[in-house]
């Protein structure tokens, strides 16, 4: 018998007064903040629609999250219900956001640097506390996850349908970056996407459910396009990331190994992706960014040298690297495109730490939850686990967080794996 979900709710150093009396409301309700966090999820892409209320800037997709976390404190206040704060990624999360502030203290700009710690560290933590608590099983888990693959459909169907077209009519030289429809640049996609290809993967290969799996192969084929037709090449390490960790997963493994090694090659003889890769082995290439990569991460080494404690501050870097990068290069970066360097400009060796630490939160309860948890919940931790891998693969060499949808995605995937773990602790 499953446990009750207020066991999953309520604190239990709470008083027996209010415990008793929290135990008669049906935890189960949050209708509308289950609504919202599904809806929110499916919004992503949406933080691109803005505006000002009064000289309040703001997205679509950050008042989505505001929504929210409204509607779950109101559900809660009706309930008469403290939901549990108490989580393996709340201390690091604070942690995190102590660093954060402390960035914004130190930014440049602080009017900038004000509005990214409430976009991609405020919201999105405060978002990932909702997601814990509404999905308490693994059906209302499956609503979060419909609102992300929806995003996830809207991004990759959009985008491969502009490329196809464009490619039919010779508009894409796939040595250079591919045009994109909803992002800014077409490595976005593959950051967005390639995540939730992991959680779709695993739900794919290890769901007893036909329907969740016949749904998610389809969600896995669109999205699989989508990252192959944005031609990011740290789309398509993450991509391998996946694939090996995946086949390692499976009881098959050398087989699936070896499927995956002859795919990934079928692939990479494919003409666009081929000289898509080409151009990142020809160092002699004006096209290859590997080399502008290595004389950015020198250059960011040598300006946090002189920033060691603090990096940059939240939105700083490009202001703060300005001495070290704009006399000799035309280009302009506002982060270092690498997920080490990235977290230390941007919150400072506290901030890199409190990061690394939720990562390996992360990754330490997923194995365990695939390891021991119900069959129901055992593929979403094995696809956390999966798209952690992606984010540390992709960050090699990009940006895998600071961005309004992939800071959302991050602590939504994040509550989803916690509220799994509560399960398979308290049916234990």
């Amino acid at each position: 018998m499953d446990p009750s979900p207020e066991a999953l709710l309520v604190d239990s150093t709470r008083p027996v007064a209010f415990r008793a009396a929290a135990s008669k409301a049906d935890f189960g309700r949050y209708p509308i903040s289950l609504g919202l966090a599904a809806l929110t999820c499916a919004l992503t892409p949406a933080y691109i629609v803005r505006w000002h209320l009064g000289p309040y800037p703001s997205t679509l997709l950050e008042d989505a999250i505001v929504f929210t976390v409204l509607a779950f404190a109101y559900e809660s206040w009706r309930l008469k219900v403290m939901p549990s704060l108490r989580s393996p990624f709340t201390l690091p999360a604070v942690v995190f956001l102590f660093a954060g502030a402390i960035s914004v203290v130190v930014a440049p700009d602080h009017r900038a640097a004000l509005g990214i710690y409430r976009a991609y560290l405020l919201e999105p933590i405060a978002f990932f506390f909702v997601v814990g608590t509404v999905a308490s099983t693994w059906r209302r888990a499956t609503v979060v996850l419909t609102g992300l693959g929806l995003a996830g459909l809207v991004v990759g169907v959009a985008n491969s349908v502009f490329i196809l077209d464009a490619l039919r009519n010779h508009r894409v030289n796939p040595a250079v970056t591919a045009p994109v429809v909803i992002y800014t640049n077409a490595n976005d996609i593959a950051l967005f996407l390639v995540p939730l290809i992991a959680i779709a993967a695993s739900i794919t290969f290890y769901r007893d459910d036909k329907r969740e799996r016949v749904v998610s192969g389809a969600f896995l084929l669109v999205a699989l396009i989508a990252t192959l037709l944005s031609f990011s090449r740290g789309g398509y390490l993450a991509l391998a990331a996946v694939a090996i960790g995946l086949a390692l997963s499976h009881r098959y493994r050398w087989r699936m190994l070896g499927a995956a090694v002859v795919i990934g090659i079928v692939l990479v003889l494919i003409p666009p992706i081929h000289r898509r890769i080409a151009v990142e082995l020809d160092f002699s290439n004006p096209q290859n960014t590997l080399v502008g990569r290595f004389e950015l991460w020198r250059v960011s080494l040598q300006m946090l040298q002189h920033h060691i404690l603090f990096g940059a501050g939240l939105s700083g870097f490009a202001q703060t690297i300005a001495p070290y990068w704009n006399p000799t290069h035309t280009d302009r970066f506002i982060y270092p495109h690498n997920i080490v360097l990235t977290f230390w400009s941007e919150t400072g060796l506290l901030g890199l730490v409190a990061f690394a630490w939720i990562m390996f939160t992360g990754f330490r309860l997923c194995w365990r939850s695939w390891r021991q948890a119900t069959a129901d919940w055992r593929p979403l931790q094995l696809g956390v686990t999966l798209a952690l891998v992606a984010v540390i693969a992709h960050g090699m060499v990009d940006v895998p967080y600071f961005k309004n949808d992939l800071s959302l995605e991050f602590w939504a995937l994040m509550g989803l794996a916690w509220a799994g773990n509560r399960r398979r602790l308290n049916a234990g």
